[in-house]
């Protein structure tokens, strides 16, 4: 009996610490016990001793840490959620507040820094660099930063360089009318100089990068972490390519089931969230080594994580959902392995990689590596270099009712993947709809506004893996082909301008891209197969698309409609938090043959010979819009169920700050 009370006694007293609330103040003290009262004045001192169960409540203010939780939870109902306190602004911050600054020169001024300030990590001491950072246009670039008033200025080489000169038309020197900054270190001090064009940096808020990160844990294995509603900004973060650990403003480091959510996320040198992966299974040895090929050390960076433990069991199934990133250099989330079974939806990113002061092979809104079966839905994608970028082994991957306009270069950029993926009830707007050098891919009810093309990557073996697992099935190049098109809307609303990418690009306005491929009737699909398909490109599906424009349909379609003598009016629109599409059609729509898409219609994937299904090896039915209104049997083609001749506004997405 008594060792039974003992027992009850234990569970009872170890639920009331494992589910106690804790509270962080400006007007706190960390010898506090971090009670609503007597609140706790850092939020590194509850995140050292926060327990599965616990809350922590963050209050009004600026927070100038790195949060490095020392504790995950214990499961996805079990978890440690840090939290901006209801209707009250939290800021979290990598920066530090600057005063004491000197006249020297003009509009020059400077400040010199004690090398304590900091720490054991000084940014203007460590360069960008990495493997596939491509070019530096001649100079270094420090993972430091200077803000004026919360805009970050821009980096020059040279004190001489800071005055204010005529703008350049070359790319290094496209920052030549900005307000700029530079900077020299020692083992003892750093010495900060920057043009203000006139205003006064005592007067003025002016803040540097000190910190390489905002929210990142320093250890592996963290898990189920909830973060929400907070403000972050200010991380030297480094380059983060595939083959190197990866750090992120915020991020779970390798860790599993993350939850962030309805936080602004601002101003990372290089990653806003990073999903990517660790150190162990890899550093930079493409750069540091020069012995393999990147590429070469990627399958290496592959296998060496699946011998680490990489698995559905121990990493990824994060949650990242109703976010705003903006104002990162590199991407907005980015992620190598570390992603996978992770859902990404309803965030708004935007101004990423629009800077240009260095560049490298990862940049976008969303890129990607490896991110099997995980899901990007509903995110508003605008104003950046590029959109998304699926980049090696997206297998039961969906981008599904995501919304893009006004990128540089592509909206969705599918590179060296086999499929299977559903690309389904998307709005692409941008000059450059999709750049397509993959293959077993479905795309489904998608309006496409832009350029379609086709790249042959032969010389490239990546990883395809057994359904719903991260277990390598095999490796081999991409054909191209094997694709799905069906009850998309194409039209080609822009100028076709020179292209200027490689001449293997095959660069179409429509379908028409595919028109060498064959069909799977075709008769060496019938039993007559080649000994090497690395020289045969793979069948193609195309059915049931709706043409306007200049946009060139397949030329064996069945049950195509081509418009060409009609031309959308298709214009974005932003309401007080919701964002309208206006688009203008005619009665085309109606007279359309279509079906409702299912894993039935969409078959296998060619390659890894995986069914287009649910992560849960369910059957995938496309059977409702960009909207959730459900589809009839006989569906629109196009992202909208209900649409109607002439003018139509519907709306397509919701602010959350």
């Amino acid at each position: 009996i008594m060792k039974n009370i003992l027992y009850i006694s234990v569970l009872f007293f170890s639920n009331l610490i494992l589910s106690q609330d804790y509270h962080v103040a400006k007007n706190g003290d960390d010898s506090n016990p971090g009670t609503k009262d007597k609140p706790f004045l850092t939020i590194s001192k509850a995140a050292k001793i926060a327990l599965p169960g616990s809350v922590i409540n963050v209050h009004e203010g600026i927070y100038r840490e790195r949060i490095d939780p020392s504790y995950g939870g214990a499961s996805n109902t079990k978890r440690i959620v840090y939290q901006a306190a209801e209707d009250e602004e939290v800021w979290i911050k990598g920066s530090e507040i600057i005063k004491g600054w000197k006249k020297y020169d003009g509009n020059i001024w400077m400040v010199e820094l004690d090398n304590q300030i900091f720490g054991d990590f000084n940014p203007y001491q460590e360069i960008v660099e990495g493997d596939w950072l491509i070019n530096d246009y001649g100079r270094d670039h420090h993972l430091g930063e200077v803000y004026l008033n919360g805009n970050a200025l821009y980096e020059n080489d040279s004190v001489h360089k800071l005055v204010e000169e005529k703008p350049m038309k070359r790319a290094t020197d496209r920052e030549a009318s900005k307000y700029q900054w530079y900077c020299q270190s020692d083992d003892k001090k750093t010495i900060i100089y920057a043009n203000f064009k006139g205003l006064n940096p005592n007067v003025e808020t002016v803040e540097i990068n000190v910190r390489p990160a905002v929210f990142f844990p320093k250890k592996t294995g963290i898990n189920y972490i909830t973060v929400r509603g907070f403000k972050m900004a200010h991380a030297a973060t480094q380059w983060s390519p595939p083959t190197a650990e990866q750090v992120g403003l915020i991020g779970p480091y390798w860790s599993k089931g993350w939850i962030i959510e309805n936080n602004f996320i601002t101003d990372s040198k290089c990653t806003g969230i990073s999903i990517g992966k660790e150190r162990a299974s890899g550093h930079n040895e493409w750069t540091n080594l020069k012995v393999k090929h990147g590429t070469q050390r990627e399958r290496d960076v592959v296998f060496k994580a699946l011998e680490l433990g990489w698995s559905m069991e121990t990493i990824g199934s994060h949650i990242i959902r109703n976010n705003t990133i903006t104002n990162c250099e590199q991407t907005g989330i980015s992620g190598h392995l570390g992603g996978i079974a992770t859902k990404i939806y309803n965030n708004h990113i935007y101004n990423i990689h629009v800077k240009k002061q260095f560049f490298g092979y990862e940049t976008g809104g969303i890129k990607l590596h490896a991110p099997i079966d995980a899901l990007i839905k509903n995110n508003l994608i605008h104003d950046n270099y590029r959109g998304i970028w699926l980049d090696w082994q997206s297998q039961g991957t969906r981008v599904s009712g995501n919304v893009f306009y006004n990128n540089e270069q592509e909206d969705f950029f599918n590179e060296v993947n086999h499929g299977p993926m559903i690309v389904d009830n998307n709005i692409m707007l941008s000059e450059t709809s999709i750049l397509n050098a993959s293959q077993g891919t479905a795309h489904v009810h998608n309006l496409i506004t832009g350029k379609i093309i086709l790249r042959p990557v032969p010389n490239r073996f990546t990883p395809y893996h057994f359904a719903h697992s991260t277990s390598v099935k095999g490796l081999m190049t991409i054909l191209t082909g094997d694709d799905r098109y069906f009850n998309n809307i194409l039209t080609f609303n822009h100028n076709l301008k020179p292209y200027r990418g490689p001449s293997y690009d095959k660069v179409h306005s429509g379908l028409d891209a595919y028109n060498e491929h064959p069909l799977s009737t075709d008769y060496w699909y019938k039993g007559n197969r080649p000994d090497d398909y690395a020289n045969h490109k793979l069948p193609v599906y195309i059915s049931s698309n709706l043409y306007y424009n200049k946009a060139l349909p397949f030329n064996r379609e069945e049950f195509s409609l081509e418009s060409r003598t009609f031309s959308p009016k298709i214009s974005i629109e932003r309401e007080g938090e919701a964002l309208y599409i206006n688009l203008e059609i005619d009665n085309s729509f109606k007279e359309m043959n279509t079906e409702l898409i299912t894993t039935k219609v969409m078959g296998t994937a060619f390659q890894s010979e995986e069914a287009f299904e649910n992560n849960d090896s369910s059957s995938v039915s496309i059977d409702v819009d960009i909207n959730g209104q459900k589809r009839n049997y006989n569906p629109s083609v196009g992202p909208f169920e209900k649409l109607k001749k002439g003018k139509n506004r519907i709306k397509i997405f919701t602010f959350n700050h």
